[in-house]
């Protein structure tokens, strides 16, 4: 069972970059595509779903980012060492979120659309993104 965690969140300035990394062990990671969503601040017993921020297939050939980050982001993995990563550029207050990491349910396959929450598991816990105005 693939197991993920996040690192490299923490509080920056508007306009600047972080780098997330989102490491994996167990099971077979090199075989799945990798997504990163993220999800703001919400009050107590609120719900609030995941917003997709970008994917990658399994051999990092291909990526797909949503909108919201088109052209700030950079999606790459490493599958020699396990890990992906999520470079966020020209960030933004509205930015501000836990970013989680998630492995695709299904192995071999693509993303090439905006893929629902559901469709992605083993979810690490998170690292959050504070972006100061």
């Amino acid at each position: 069972q693939v197991q993920l965690v996040e690192s490299g969140g923490g509080l920056v300035q508007a306009g600047d970059s972080l780098s997330l990394s989102c490491a994996a062990s167990g099971g077979t990671f090199g075989r799945y595509a990798v997504g990163w969503f993220r999800q703001v601040p919400r009050k107590e017993r609120e719900f609030v779903e995941r917003e997709f921020v970008a994917s990658i297939t399994w051999t990092g050939n291909y990526a797909y980012y949503a909108d919201s980050v088109k052209g700030r982001c950079t999606i790459a993995r490493d599958n020699a060492n396990n890990t992906v990563y999520l470079q966020l550029n020209s960030l933004k207050p509205e930015d501000t979120a836990v970013y989680y990491c998630g492995k695709y349910r299904f192995a071999l396959r693509m993303i090439t659309n905006t893929p629902p929450e559901a469709d992605f598991e083993s979810w690490g816990q998170g690292t959050q993104v504070t972006v100061s105005s």
